[in-house]
């Protein structure tokens, strides 16, 4: 299907921006524009999307003021506003009402957002409907020397507040710290917060297993509240370098209708629409899934979804631009997802039985890096792409593991 009738606004410039840009261009043949404070390499040298560098476009100063000047550019276009990640999502929904009167914007009020944003209160949203989570404490800068634990190492360090803590730097940074003892604990609490994140941590217990016990799950609720499209992924493998721990690179689509069934009644039980990602790990000592968090967007990894043959943004905008009633889907068909080159995740993918089914898939042409888009070929693109792809062996074999202070 080939049409101009609405322009996707995408912010963002990393992977899952592209997968946002070629799941849009694979539906409709539109070419989005694709709004960032820097290209780049995902969305660098692309003839599938139109991208805008605009300074400085996640602070509040500019964040309304640059959306409408764009707006401004398509006066007579349906224009719909997506966010690539957590700080635009939260910048969109804060400025919902003044910026809908230029875009469609298919998210929750801030309202809603507030009551499931920071984890703490996420987890008593848990609590009230039946869900399983970490046990948990918060860690803030004047409890850091005094913090008790009631639960075993080792244990999961990460910030409540992601946004701010993205905006930092220190020595041995990582997204998410692991400490097996009080000695580790303290060393990563006093690196923390000794720069210039002041807000609060997030203490877990750890749950046991490796990558292959976590579990992704994408939804889209349409905008009249009800689930439209639930799709489950179980990691094979994540990223383990600094910046990446905790992100997916590998991703199989599973099935588990129980879970997906109370998913779904939570979402429509608190109002929610639009685009949202859980993260979770499943605990053998229980069998339970352990819930993280959910995310006001979908997943940096959501390209899964549309791989197995649902198109993620084709439910967004079909429901919003084009009004096409939807039924509810839940996504039964398997499909490999990877960002990281076969070799990567043969050598370091620990579950023997997933790797299998890998396997299998990759021989049934049932695999997607969605980076790599054959009707998107540029050279230059391309050279980066594959330099970036073999980098990932000098990563692995350098970080695979490494969840502490230490580089």
């Amino acid at each position: 299907m080939t049409t101009t009738a609405f322009l996707p606004v995408l912010l963002g410039s990393d992977m899952n921006a592209y997968g946002m840009a070629r799941a849009f261009h694979e539906a409709y043949g539109v070419k989005p524009l694709v709004l960032g404070r820097a290209n780049l390499t995902a969305t660098q040298h692309s003839s599938i999307l139109d991208f805008e560098v605009i300074p400085d476009l996640n602070t509040d100063k500019v964040f309304v003021p640059a959306l409408i000047q764009v707006a401004s550019h398509h006066p007579n276009m349906p224009l719909l506003l997506m966010a690539c990640g957590d700080d635009y999502a939260k910048l969109i929904i804060k400025n919902k009402s003044e910026l809908s009167h230029y875009y469609t914007v298919p998210y929750i009020d801030e309202t809603l957002m507030n009551q499931i944003v920071l984890k703490e209160n996420f987890y008593e949203m848990c609590e009230k409907y039946g869900f399983s989570y970490p046990k948990t404490t918060i860690c803030t800068p004047e409890t850091k020397d005094t913090l008790e634990l009631d639960f075993q190492y080792p244990i999961i360090i990460k910030p409540s507040n992601s946004v701010a803590y993205w905006n930092v730097s220190f020595p041995g940074k990582k997204k998410v710290f692991v400490a097996h003892d009080e000695a580790e604990k303290t060393a990563i609490l006093t690196a923390i917060y000794n720069s210039p994140y002041q807000d609060n941590l997030t203490i877990q217990e750890f749950i046991p297993g490796d990558d292959s016990y976590m579990r992704v799950l994408n939804a889209y609720v349409g905008k009249d509240g009800k689930v439209k499209l639930m799709s489950l992924g179980n990691p094979i493998l994540e990223e383990h370098s600094p910046e990446g721990i905790g992100s997916y690179a590998a991703i199989i689509n599973t099935f588990d209708e129980a879970l997906l069934d109370k998913v779904r009644f939570f979402l429509e039980d608190i109002g929610y629409v639009g685009c949202a990602n859980f993260d979770m790990k499943y605990d053998s000592r229980d069998g339970q899934y352990k819930l993280f968090e959910i995310n006001l967007r979908n997943g940096r990894s959501s390209y899964y979804v549309t791989a197995s043959g649902h198109n993620l943004m084709k439910y967004v905008a079909d429901d919003h631009i084009f009004n096409v009633p939807q039924e509810l889907t839940y996504a039964k068909d398997e499909h490999l997802w990877m960002i990281i080159p076969k070799g990567v995740l043969f050598k370091y993918a620990q579950n023997g039985a997933l790797l299998d089914k890998a396997k299998k898939l990759i021989a049934q042409g049932k695999v997607t890096n969605h980076l790599f888009y054959k009707k998107d070929f540029h050279w230059q693109r391309w050279m980066k792409l594959m330099m970036n792809n073999l980098n990932y062996y000098r990563k692995y074999k350098k970080y695979f593991n490494n969840k502490g202070l230490s580089e």
